[in-house]
């Protein structure tokens, strides 16, 4: 079996404001709607086992680390609102989800990633993000990152190609160049070429000469602790739980009630 794992708050972001771009409508749920629709074609197409990971609440634990970390602050309200709906319409159509408070839903895919990929029935794992954090995530060409966006699949290789340093070493390439989507700077003067370079020389950044950071050390080694996923979430035993066997019995209804009955309609076609 092959394993998707979506970002289910990055595909609602896609959805929304490539809506806004188009001026699609789809009324207050479109883009939960969309996110569904997005699933199902999936479906249709030969996807058995899928997992989605998303952000219950914006913040995480990473707050308390770095006071600079992103929050739920700037967040359009038409799109925050439309968090707990896609979670509940991924529940009830079926679709294996995991709302993320403490942690993040990067978090959640890494840990998902994991357990999937230790999983001997799993020929693959495809974590669908364009999101360099889970990079780090990737194994060789069982567990690959697909960039929908760019239009590539990246296993170990392609990860070193893109960035620069292998998947092991993502978490001290971001603490140096930081990451301005999450929040936090990276160190002055150091740049992508640079960083890698010192990635590549001497290793983690634990085992960087002392000359090379200097007192800048425990800055970086905070925004590695911050690049790190956590992937110790027990979200399911055996991949085989995430099989979509269809919708459930009230899926129709919530379709209803968000005002998209073709989701109900196409939902039971795919799953027949």
């Amino acid at each position: 079996m092959v394993v998707h794992l979506l970002d289910g708050t990055y595909e609602l972001f896609r959805q929304f404001y490539g809506r806004r771009r188009g001026r699609g409508g789809g009324g207050r749920f479109g883009a939960a709607a969309g996110v569904l629709h997005s699933i199902l074609q999936m479906a249709e197409t030969g996807t058995t086992h899928i997992g989605v990971a998303t952000d219950h609440v914006i913040e995480s634990f990473r707050n308390e680390m770095w006071p600079g970390y992103k929050t739920g602050a700037g967040v359009d309200p038409a799109l925050k609102a439309q968090f707990g709906p896609l979670e509940e319409g991924l529940a009830a159509m079926g679709v294996a989800v995991w709302p993320m408070v403490e942690l993040e839903a990067d978090d959640a895919l890494a840990a998902a990633a994991r357990i999937a990929a230790d999983d001997d029935d799993v020929e693959q794992v495809c974590i669908w993000t364009p999101d360099k954090d889970l990079a780090q995530a990737v194994r060789g060409n069982r567990v690959v990152q697909v960039d929908r966006r760019a239009g590539t699949i990246r296993n170990a290789d392609g990860v070193r190609e893109k960035f620069g340093v292998g998947p092991d070493g993502i978490p001290d390439l971001l603490a140096l160049v930081g990451d301005s989507a999450d929040g936090y700077p990276g160190i002055p003067g150091i740049g992508k070429v640079g960083a890698a370079r010192l990635v590549n020389q001497h290793g983690r950044i634990e085992d960087f000469p002392p000359e090379v950071l200097g007192e800048r050390r425990d800055l970086a080694l905070l925004f590695k602790d911050l690049a790190t996923l956590r992937s110790g979430e027990a979200l399911f035993a055996r991949a085989e739980q995430l099989r979509w066997k269809g919708p459930g019995g009230d899926f129709a209804a919530w379709a209803g009630e968000i005002g998209d009955d073709r989701l109900a309609e196409r939902a039971a076609a795919a799953a027949t």
